[in-house]
């Protein structure tokens, strides 16, 4: 029973990993999404309403409205509206500068939270299409005409850009291999049935989508489900890209991944009636890969060490359970020498060897910080936390 409970771990893992993208590229093969081709040359322009979240946020908001009113999109067939959560500072003063130009300030009048303020923004919205987008995410002047051209198709529902991250030296870094499979992920699920969430800086949906908004349920990922039940479906457009700076402290990463998880296992919780596969079909048993299995990987991780120990009278297990503990040791290294405020110390004596060392712990690094941070996602999750306010991430 021990040794069906490592292997049955084991294979949890590799399945939340590779084993769904893998088979997502079989299905591929045999079954393609039946979303309408864009045509490049035919004009799309339905009344948008492109809503910014902000709170505190008069460092960055002057830029971000003259961002988005450079944004190419007919005048007449856009409005800007900028939801501010009971902001503090200045952001409603500088935002009200921009009347004259048609941005409209909506303000709630006490502090609730992102998906509050989104909800007062869509009730004032008039647009046919909603864009979602937070101050610190940077747009090529082309992205409004990019995402709206999906939704041409009636069968979308809602639209999610692609991530780019932008390192201190200016330049695009893709913020590692794991935005990369992210958005690998994306673009194989579109092309086979639907997304299973969207990027929460810079999303899009039709406006019917949002009519009933969850004003304490993570938007993008509610959205997406939302659409799901409307018998609609989500896509990823590889030409709408959403541009971000890395975090100005790599420490608040990881709270900001128990934060983004915690959100979303409340929507996934809300949602439990989506699993039922003979009513959603496809769609199940991709939230239930994609979600789910993904983060029941650390459950999975600690099942698989306590059962290897109680397995060490095999030579293989042991073998394993050494392999394990070398992989966390390295982790563990990597962690002291980046993150605990000793990098300055190091830097001096660090051959190119050792840098190089470091670089390639990164990945090994973030796949354990990602999973601790589900972890004590879990944890406030079941002794009822939940999070409604949300401090920008400063980048």
């Amino acid at each position: 029973m021990i040794e069906i409970l490592f292997w049955f771990s084991i294979f949890m893992i590799f399945y939340a990993y590779f084993g769904y993208p893998i088979c997502l590229l079989v299905l591929s093969l045999f079954k393609r999404s039946s979303v309408l081709v864009k045509s490049q040359n035919e004009v799309f322009t339905p009344k948008v309403s492109f809503i910014i979240a902000a709170y505190n946020e008069e460092a960055r908001m002057e830029t971000k409205i003259k961002e988005t009113l450079r944004l190419d999109y007919p005048k007449e067939s856009l409005e800007i509206i900028v939801a501010s959560d009971c902001s503090s500072d200045k952001t409603d003063a500088i935002v009200s500068s921009f009347a004259k130009e048609g941005v409209i300030l909506v303000r709630t009048p006490e502090r609730k939270g992102k998906e509050n303020a989104q909800k007062y923004a869509v009730q004032a919205s008039n647009g046919e299409v909603l864009i979602f987008s937070d101050v610190a995410t940077i747009l090529d002047p082309d992205s409004i005409e990019n995402v709206v051209k999906n939704f041409k198709d009636p069968k979308v529902g809602c639209v999610s850009s692609e991530d780019r991250f932008i390192g201190k030296d200016g330049k695009i870094t893709g913020e590692g291999a794991y935005v990369k499979y992210e958005m690998f992920l994306r673009k194989l699920e579109s092309r086979v049935n639907t997304l299973v969430g969207l990027s929460g800086s810079f999303f899009a949906a039709r406006s019917r989508v949002c009519e009933n908004w969850a004003d304490d349920l993570q938007s993008d990922f509610n959205t997406l489900l939302n659409s799901i039940k409307l018998n609609m479906i989500g896509v990823a457009d590889p030409n709408t890209v959403g541009y971000y700076h890395d975090l100005a402290d790599e420490k608040k990463e990881f709270n900001r991944k128990v934060r983004t998880v915690l959100r979303g296992i409340s929507v996934f919780m809300n949602n439990l009636s989506l699993l039922n596969p003979l009513k959603f079909g496809l769609f199940s048993w991709q939230l239930f890969s994609h979600k789910l299995c993904r983060w029941l990987v650390p459950i999975f991780l600690i099942i698989a060490m306590f059962t290897n120990i109680c397995l060490l009278s095999s030579n293989f297990f042991f073998f394993v359970f050494v392999l394990q503990v070398l992989f966390y040791s390295m982790v563990g290294y990597y962690y002291k020498n980046e993150i605990l405020g000793t990098k300055k110390r190091i830097n001096t004596a660090k051959s190119n060897l050792n840098k190089q060392v470091l670089a390639t712990l990164r990945i090994p690094y973030f796949f354990v910080s990602v999973n601790v941070s589900i972890l004590v996602a879990w944890w406030k999750y079941c002794i009822g936390e939940r999070v409604v306010f949300w401090d920008p991430s400063k980048r």
